[in-house]
């Protein structure tokens, strides 16, 4: 026993020198056909990573925060990652109105594919309805971060999350997966090939846990070799929790 011990404790200091920098994986909720393979990749590579829920319509014809994906919630929660808003309607941002007036348009709920009007007040009742949904699903309050769907923000909007408890968080440049976009026009070998070659220490990753529109689905082909690649190049994961932007917020 006293060897192994040894020898863990040498080996210890070259682990830990192997890492070169932090890339923080953070996934949005979309039509979830990913959902699961996206939580088995990440389990198996003992990666804890970034999830921001809206409740958006599923490939299952249900929605991503209805009671039957509580098992998944929770899930996620016992595993250690962190678990932000992305507003509970999809709430894309459109422009700045008058007085403290947003202009939005829902992705889902009655409102859905019309221009609404909110208050900054009434905007964050949208960020925390993810909130008060989680806890009935999991008994655990959301992380105190969030972000804006479509990553479309103004000054003001800013403002109004932060106001109600929530630091936005957007993505780097490198960071943008681009599993959104057409499989014909960019294709996951093309897409895996610019993010390893242009991912470093500090990147926020953004993916969909699923995207309707994208023929050839992103994650099957690149979550797994994106982050042995990454690893290749002594980068390690982290979530938002120790981000030096973020860290202070989780205190």
């Amino acid at each position: 026993m006293q060897r192994a011990a040894i020898a863990l404790l040498a080996l210890a200091p070259a682990v830990a020198s192997a890492c070169q920098g932090s890339v923080y994986l953070t996934f949005d909720t979309g039509s979830q056909s990913q959902a699961e393979l996206i939580a088995e990749t990440l389990k198996r590579h003992q990666i804890k990573a970034t999830f921001f829920l809206a409740n958006e319509k599923t490939v299952r014809g249900d929605y991503s925060l209805d009671p039957a994906w509580a098992a998944y919630w929770k899930a996620r929660v016992a595993e250690g990652h962190v678990i932000g808003s992305h507003t509970f309607d999809h709430d894309v941002f459109v422009k700045d109105g008058p007085g403290d007036q947003l202009t939005f348009k829902p992705g889902f709920g009655v409102r859905a594919g019309k221009q609404t009007a909110m208050s900054a007040a009434q905007y964050c009742d949208e960020i925390r309805r993810v909130d008060q949904r989680f806890v009935e699903l999991t008994g655990r309050h959301l992380d105190p971060v969030w972000r804006a769907p479509a990553g479309r923000t103004s000054p003001r909007l800013l403002a109004a999350g932060q106001a109600c408890g929530y630091s936005h968080v957007g993505w780097t440049p490198a960071g943008f997966s681009g599993d959104e976009l057409s499989s014909a026009a960019y294709p996951n070998a093309a897409l895996l090939k610019k993010s390893l070659r242009e991912l470093g220490n500090g990147d926020i990753v953004l993916i969909h846990m699923g995207i309707w529109s994208r023929q050839d689905a992103w994650a099957p082909a690149n979550l797994e070799p994106l982050i042995s690649g990454l690893e290749q190049k002594g980068l390690c994961f982290a979530t938002l929790r120790d981000h030096p932007a973020y860290r202070a917020r989780f205190k």
